[in-house]
C-alpha cells in the first residue's frame, strides 16, 4: 500500500471518527466523541466529583480538549477535501 494510500485511508476513519451523531429530544443532534475521549471526560469528572481537582479546572480541561478535536477534525476534513479535488 502506497504512502498516500494508507494516508487517505486513515484521514477517512479519522472523518468517520468523528462523524458520530445521536439524536437527542431537548438538544437535536449531537456530535459524540470516540470511546477513549468519552472515558478521559469521565475521569476528569470523577475526579472533580471526588474533589480531587476543582470543578473550574475540569471543565477547562475539558473545554481546551474539545476545541482542539474540533481543529484537528477541521483540519482533516479539509485535507480530505483538498485531496478529493485533487
Amino acid at each position: 500500500m502506497s504512502t498516500l494510500t494508507r494516508n487517505l485511508s486513515e484521514t477517512h476513519e479519522m472523518i468517520k471518527t468523528y462523524c458520530r451523531r445521536v439524536e437527542i429530544p431537548v438538544l437535536g443532534e449531537v456530535a459524540v466523541p470516540p470511546p477513549d475521549r468519552l472515558a478521559y471526560y469521565a475521569g476528569l469528572g470523577v475526579l472533580a466529583a471526588f474533589q480531587v481537582i476543582e470543578w473550574p479546572l475540569a471543565l477547562v480541561i475539558t473545554a481546551g480538549h474539545l476545541l482542539a478535536d474540533q481543529h484537528l477534525s477541521g483540519v482533516v476534513r479539509g485535507l480530505g477535501q483538498a485531496l478529493q479535488s485533487a
